[in-house]
């Protein structure tokens, strides 16, 4: 049965958004993400030589941080304005990005440059996405 015109669709709460609860599938997205990074940041620090340790703790390490970032990040969103938001998915990926870079033997001048350049791509492409996808 049809509601009638008057009765709000939504609830009028007062005060910031909550957080919301995510579904697997969502919370997937940056498990599968850290697991990539931590296998890709070891075969960086390998560089074509045997496996050490090391190597292999450097990979957990920055995969399992790569994953809480990522999924606390995910659960929050919601609760952050679209510039602020824009904001932390950069400054995720561009730090990722430039440690991945520091890795490679680079300078850290030239690696931050790196994680700067692509942490304002990021900004740019999710501010858009978040601008243009919003109510």
């Amino acid at each position: 049965m049809a509601a009638h015109a008057s009765i709000p669709a939504r609830s009028h709460r007062t005060g910031p958004p909550m957080a919301h609860r995510l579904s697997r599938a969502v919370l997937a997205i940056p498990v599968v993400l850290g697991v990539a990074y931590g296998f890709y940041a070891a075969y960086i620090q390998r560089g074509g030589g045997q496996a050490t340790g090391g190597q292999t703790v450097l990979g957990v390490v920055s995969g399992l941080l790569m994953i809480i970032l990522g999924t606390a990040l995910l659960s929050i969103q919601s609760a952050l304005p679209r510039e602020v938001r824009a904001s932390a998915y950069a400054t995720l990926f561009g730090s990722g990005i430039g440690f991945l870079h520091s890795l490679t033997g680079e300078s850290v001048v030239r690696s931050s440059g790196m994680g700067l350049v692509f942490g304002g791509a990021m900004f740019a492409v999710s501010f858009y996405w978040f601008y243009t996808h919003e109510d």
